[in-house]
C-alpha cells in the first residue's frame, strides 16, 4: 500500500502558528524561541551603539531588551506596566526573552529614548527580512499595499473636552441672537493647529472627533503587516516642503482630506527609497 503525504505550504505553516497563538501561549513562545533568533537580526551598529557606553557590563544584553519590545507587539499588551507585571508571572515570557530579571519601567523608557534611530532603522531592515515571507503567504496580498494617517493622542490641555465645550459655549453665548451661525465651524476655525506644550502636536480629525496628536502615516501589505511608518512632524515637513497645508476656516472633513492626500506622495517615495527593491 503506497502512503500518501500532503505537502505543507508556508501559509499551513502560518495558519498552525497562529493558532497555537491564540489558544497555547506557553507552546507559542517555545515555537518562537526555537524558530527565531532575534540577535541575527539585529544589525551590527547597533549592537555597537549599545555596548559603546558601558561595554558588556549592561545587565540587559540588546536581544533581550528587544526580545521584551516585540513581544509586548506580538501578544497586543499596550502598556510597559502591564509588560513589566507579564514578564514577573509569566516564567516562559522572561525565558523567552533571556532576561536574569525583569527590568524597571524606567529602563525601557531610556532604552527606548537613547536608541531611537536605531530601533528605526531595524525596524526598517525586518521589513526588508520579512517582504520574501510575506510574498510566500501571499503574492497577490503581500503586493498590495495601503496607506492611512492617524495619530498618537497626547495628555494635553487641548485635549480636555472643557476645552472645545468651553469655546463653543462662548460663541453661543455671543451669536445667541444669531440662530443661523454655525458656532460649531467657527469653533473649529479658532482651534489652535498645534498644542501649546508642544508644536509637533497637531490637531486631527477623525469621524467627528477632534484631538491633538502626533500624527503619523502608515503603509500596510494586504497581509495587514506594516511596511513603513513615517511621522508627519517638522523635519519631515522640511524635508517635504511640499507638504505645506493652509488650515481651513470651515470644514475640518476637507481639511483632514488635503491633509493626507498631501502627505501620500512623499511617505511612499520615502518608502521606496528606504527598500529600492521592492
Amino acid at each position: 500500500m503506497v502512503k500518501l503525504y500532503k505537502q505543507i505550504s508556508f501559509a499551513d505553516t502560518f495558519e498552525e502558528c497562529k493558532d497555537v497563538f491564540q489558544n497555547n501561549k506557553p507552546k507559542f513562545l517555545k515555537l518562537l524561541s526555537q524558530h527565531l533568533d532575534l540577535s541575527s537580526l539585529i544589525p551590527q551598529d547597533f549592537y555597537w551603539s549599545y555596548h559603546k557606553t558601558l561595554g558588556r557590563d549592561r545587565k540587559y544584553s540588546l536581544s533581550s531588551m528587544l526580545s521584551a519590545l516585540v513581544l509586548q507587539k506580538i501578544l497586543g499588551i499596550p502598556t510597559v506596566s502591564l509588560l513589566i507585571i507579564f514578564l514577573n508571572l509569566c516564567h516562559e515570557a522572561r525565558e523567552f526573552c533571556g532576561l536574569p530579571d525583569v527590568p524597571h519601567n524606567s529602563q525601557f523608557t531610556r532604552f527606548k529614548q537613547d536608541f531611537v534611530i536605531y530601533l528605526e532603522n531595524f525596524f526598517n531592515h525586518l521589513v526588508d527580512i520579512t517582504e520574501p515571507i510575506c510574498q510566500e503567504i501571499n503574492t497577490t496580498l503581500a503586493s498590495t499595499i495601503a496607506y492611512d494617517t492617524s495619530g498618537i493622542e497626547t495628555f494635553v490641555t487641548e485635549n480636555n473636552p472643557k476645552f472645545i465645550n468651553s469655546i463653543i459655549k462662548k460663541l453661543k453665548a455671543f451669536y445667541k441672537d444669531k440662530p443661523d451661525v454655525d458656532v460649531y465651524k467657527m469653533a473649529y476655525s479658532l482651534m489652535p493647529s498645534s498644542a501649546s506644550a508642544n508644536k509637533e502636536i497637531k490637531q486631527l480629525y477623525i469621524n467627528g472627533y477632534f484631538c491633538y496628536v502626533y500624527k503619523f502615516g502608515i503603509i500596510t501589505n494586504g497581509l495587514g503587516i506594516p511596511r513603513h511608518i513615517a511621522f508627519l512632524d517638522s523635519d519631515f515637513k522640511k524635508k517635504h516642503p511640499e507638504m505645506h497645508i493652509e488650515k481651513k476656516s470651515d470644514s475640518p472633513d476637507e481639511d483632514k482630506s488635503i491633509s493626507d492626500s498631501k502627505s501620500l506622495k512623499p511617505v511612499f517615495a520615502d518608502f521606496f527609497t528606504l527598500h529600492p527593491d521592492f
